[in-house]
């Protein structure tokens, strides 16, 4: 006879959904149109990922990302991105590194 299954898992994951919705409400009393993109924030964080918002000016990127770190309690910073700038210059880039025996390997070195 097996053990019945067990309704942790189920009662975590209808907290998590309910959570991640009361964001999403919360950012859309400030943010306007941008359901798509407040989603797509909410994966990368879930993912333990990073965001890189594009768009022309003044399409809230960056009142969107300020929200979401206010309404988690969270850190907000900002990098302000030129046509130069690449991301890989803030995030960090594989750099092919020599040892003092021959061999070579690629090692990350972390942006600032």
């Amino acid at each position: 006879m097996t053990a019945p299954p067990s309704t942790t898992a189920p009662d975590e994951l209808n907290d998590l959904l309910g959570r991640l919705a009361q964001v999403k409400r919360e950012i859309g009393n400030v943010i306007v149109g941008q359901d798509e993109a407040v989603r797509m924030m909410q994966v990368a964080l879930l993912a333990g990922g990073h965001c890189l918002l594009e768009g022309v000016p003044g399409v809230a990127k960056t009142l969107m990302a300020r929200t979401l770190a206010a309404s988690l309690s969270m850190q907000f910073s900002r990098v302000q991105f030129t046509p130069d700038l690449m991301p890989s210059d803030v995030v960090g880039t594989e750099v092919l590194q020599h040892d003092e025996d021959g061999r070579r390997a690629f090692e990350f070195e972390p942006g600032p």
